[in-house]
């Protein structure tokens, strides 16, 4: 699976972008499924194979990383790093620069 995010500057996924944001604290694929259901109210699932893939794009672009020890058994997790905060960052940048635009319009159109 191959996740298409900030090609030349644009958006992430709405994927990504909580994947990125369930891993400010080290967390499992099971907590981050459970950590997107309740951040967003149900209105977004994954199925194990689009978070795994997910998963495993972001660690090839080194936006988050492995954490802890996996040898004592327990489920494989990850934390965000530096670059994938700033990819985080960056995205928040995008997004207020959309909402201010969108804003902007809107007013302008019920003022009319």
């Amino acid at each position: 699976m191959s996740i298409r995010d900030n090609i030349k500057g644009g958006a992430l996924t709405e994927t990504t972008f909580l994947v990125l944001l369930a891993v400010y604290q080290p967390n499992h694929g099971y907590g981050i499924m459970r950590f997107i259901e309740t951040a967003t109210k149900g209105r977004v699932t994954l199925g194990a194979g689009t978070l795994y893939g997910a998963i495993n794009a972001l660690v090839k672009k080194q936006w988050i990383a492995p954490y802890g020890d996996e040898a004592d058994g327990k489920k494989k997790a990850y934390i965000i790093t530096n670059t994938g905060k700033q990819k985080v960052a960056e995205e928040l940048r995008r997004m207020d620069e959309v909402l201010r635009l969108a804003s902007t319009i809107i007013r302008e159109d019920e003022d009319q």
